[in-house]
């Protein structure tokens, strides 16, 4: 792995959020001596935050920007993400893999704090990769503000003083968060092959793209809408220089549709598992599309299909 700090290379990110909080409607607030960006809480957020986020979260290692997508007559703003560095930005970075509970305070964490407080362990030591910064910026998906109790927690995790802890809150129902989490398409699909025993080392680039849902104020139905974007429609490529018999080995197990599970909203899948995450078939949790191109042959390769009408449907376009 390159010799990259994914924490030091976000400072201009975070100071651009810390700056200029009343243009990106985010509210800076120092808790027990952390920074803490309230990034849709109490504060608004939006599209650009969310756009400044997803690069926070993939260690200043990937773009973004906006666009347009067209799910049948329906135009739906979407996520464009690249990135040449695929798997520091994604896994050692981005990847949600850090579950915090502290007292009543729960919260997945995820982006450059997680490569120093190595969680979880047991992939930095697949990807050997641990950052040494004096500084972590973490992102949380929760709808409370932590305290000062979970903050040192999470400094000590990652080694650090409280002081040099920056924590970014972005609540499932924001459309701040929404962004974001369509921000992960190809962490999903790096995490999928992963699993799949790929060799991650073989991806060169990736690039990608997903809707993003409307904001929803109820937390299931957001957090249904979240999942189906990536699920249903998020579109994701990559580069690789590998052998071609061992994409073609994998290459239709790699989307969401290789699971029986696949074919209607998330929140529908969620209620069957009677709201238990591990009741649901791991590999559903994919996106709607891949396509690998191997610099050793030129080939491009292709598996699953993008379902418009799922998504209108959990958006709330249709019944």
């Amino acid at each position: 792995m390159p010799e990259i700090s994914v924490n030091e290379n976000i400072i201009p990110l975070i100071e651009e959020l810390c700056v200029k909080p009343e243009v990106y409607n985010v509210k800076k607030l120092n808790i027990g001596g952390a920074t803490v960006i309230d990034a849709g809480i109490k504060a608004r957020g939006g599209y650009i935050t969310g756009l400044i986020i997803t690069e926070i979260c993939m260690g200043g290692l990937g773009e973004t920007n906006l666009t347009t997508i067209e799910l049948e007559e329906q135009k739906i703003c979407g996520i464009t993400v690249y990135t040449d560095q695929p798997i520091i930005s994604t896994l050692a970075s981005q990847m949600a893999g850090w579950k915090i509970k502290v007292g009543e305070f729960e919260a997945l964490g995820s982006g450059p704090a997680r490569a120093l407080a190595l969680k979880p362990k047991k992939l930095y030591q697949k990807l050997n990769y641990k950052d040494t910064a004096e500084h972590a910026v973490i992102v949380l998906e929760t709808n409370k503000i932590p305290n000062e109790e979970v903050l040192t927690y999470i400094a000590d995790k990652c080694g650090i003083e409280t002081e040099s802890l920056y924590a970014i809150l972005t609540p499932t129902t924001s459309l701040t968060c929404m962004v974001q989490v369509s921000g992960r398409i190809i962490e999903t699909g790096i995490h999928k092959l992963l699993n799949l025993d790929f060799d991650i080392e073989s991806i060169k680039y990736g690039w990608g793209f997903a809707p993003i849902p409307p904001p929803h104020p109820n937390f299931e139905e957001a957090m249904g809408r979240a999942n189906d974007a990536i699920l249903y429609g998020g579109s994701v490529n990559y580069i690789v220089e590998a052998e071609d018999k061992e994409i073609e080995k994998i290459i239709e197990e790699v989307p969401s549709s290789s699971s029986p599970a696949y074919g209607k909203p998330f929140l529908e899948i969620f209620k069957e598992a009677e709201g238990d995450f591990y009741k649901i078939d791991p590999n559903l949790f994919a996106p709607a599309e891949i396509q690998i191109t191997n610099m050793k042959t030129g080939k491009t390769f292709k598996a699953g299909k993008i379902e418009p009408k799922i998504l209108l449907r959990s958006f709330g376009f249709t019944e």
